[in-house]
């Protein structure tokens, strides 16, 4: 699941480690990860993570869905009218890119 390949998001926000992580996160919406799943598929340093994770928390971004053994899971919050917007925009961004692709051939 590591992203080798820079996503349409990633490419017009930016390769930073934020960035990253939304990507991740809303790629793979459907699952919940621990934080240092979402480091390693990311492509975040567990420590940079750890920097700015309160605040992805704080503001709703991630939400907190269950416990296993010692590790919280989290995914992307889905009900942050925010995030809907976000997943939109990636798409669109995918949808347009595509149809560069396609003009340009």
């Amino acid at each position: 699941m590591n992203m080798k390949n820079e996503t349409v998001f990633v490419e017009v926000f930016g390769n930073n480690p934020i960035i990253k992580v939304l990507d991740f996160l809303m790629t793979y919406q459907m699952y919940d990860y621990s934080m240092t799943e979402i480091a390693k598929n990311s492509g975040v340093g567990y420590s940079t993570l750890q920097t700015f994770w309160h605040k992805l928390e704080k503001n709703r971004i991630v939400a907190k869905t269950r416990k296993v053994g010692k590790s919280d899971l989290y995914k992307i919050n889905l009900k942050n009218p925010a995030i809907k917007q976000l997943i939109k925009l990636d798409w669109n961004l995918i949808k347009g890119s595509e149809q560069e692709i396609v003009v340009s051939s």
